[in-house]
């Protein structure tokens, strides 16, 4: 696939870079929001840069989507490197509550220089960062109690930094998502588009669908199989990507004049089916040693 066709880096994102920086000195923690079904593509090399000198803690969101076998793996490649990791359901809000203890252990030092000042029960300051529809937006107002951030399923949306309070004790700096210029590794870039966190209005749906299917028929050959009755997987084994996505066109009879496949609506359907879990709980990459 053509680099320029994953490519986003529009210039707010230039401008939160620039304010991430700016704003590292009023916090006490930085809290990296990664996506649970990409956590490795959906880290960003520049927010590893700018923050390394800050306390962090990892929240993966949309851990509801991801494959719990895989995730659980994850957590364990988190453990060993010493890291804290909370995988986080944005929808049922699953382990919404251990990001506060975390952030406290991570802090104790901390808290207890703050203590010995007299300055016992002095808010913690977080700065949230992530790469654009990762869920900030979403665990901010469910750790809020209310609608303060902006919540849009689409990239993009925060535009501009928002203090937040919260009812855990901690006040939280909500920064833009931001990618970086340039993927080093085509795949990150394939796992950003197929995921969602790059605008699709930008991208060659067909193509990003295509491969989608190429990487389900790997990861998860028995999801995609159940999802669009394709039966026996080893029977497509001959076929190439774009071919076994007309199957699943013609599957879901989504045809046009002449019995040619609708691209545009099959493209559409399984983005947003992968995408809202309904191909399955699906996680596309696993730890670098695995």
């Amino acid at each position: 696939m053509p680099s320029d066709v994953i490519q986003w880096f529009p210039g707010h994102m230039a401008k939160t870079k620039r304010l991430i920086t700016e704003c590292l000195p009023l916090v006490d923690i930085v809290i990296e929001i990664l996506d649970a079904r990409i956590p490795q593509s959906s880290k960003n090399p520049d927010l590893e840069r700018l923050c390394e000198n800050k306390p962090r803690l990892t929240v993966l969101s949309k851990s509801g989507l991801a494959d719990p076998e895989i995730s659980k793996i994850w957590r364990d490649y988190y453990k060993s490197q010493g890291k804290e990791a909370i995988f986080y359901d944005c929808h049922g809000g699953e382990n919404m509550n251990a990001i506060a203890p975390a952030v406290k252990r991570i802090l104790e030092e901390k808290i207890d220089r703050y203590e010995s000042k007299g300055m016992s029960g002095r808010k913690l300051k977080a700065m949230m960062v992530g790469i654009p529809n990762v869920g900030k937006s979403s665990l901010i107002n469910k750790l809020a109690g209310q609608g303060k951030a902006k919540v849009e399923d689409r990239p993009g949306v925060t535009r501009t930094k928002q203090w937040i309070p919260t009812t855990i004790g901690i006040d939280l700096l909500d920064m833009p998502g931001v990618l970086w210029p340039k993927f080093e590794d085509r795949t990150v870039g394939e796992n950003l588009a197929m995921t969602g966190a790059i605008k699709d209005d930008i991208l060659d749906t067909e193509e990003i669908a295509i491969l989608l299917v190429g990487r389900l028929r790997r990861v998860a050959p028995g999801k995609l199989s159940e999802r669009y009755k394709l039966g026996d997987m080893s029977q497509y084994d001959d076929l190439a990507d774009w071919e076994l996505f007309e199957v699943i066109g013609k599957k879901r009879g989504f045809l046009i004049s002449g019995g040619d496949i609708n691209y545009e609506r099959t493209s559409a359907m399984l983005l947003d089916e992968f995408r809202g879990a309904k191909i399955g709980r699906i996680t596309l990459e696993l730890p670098p040693e695995n």
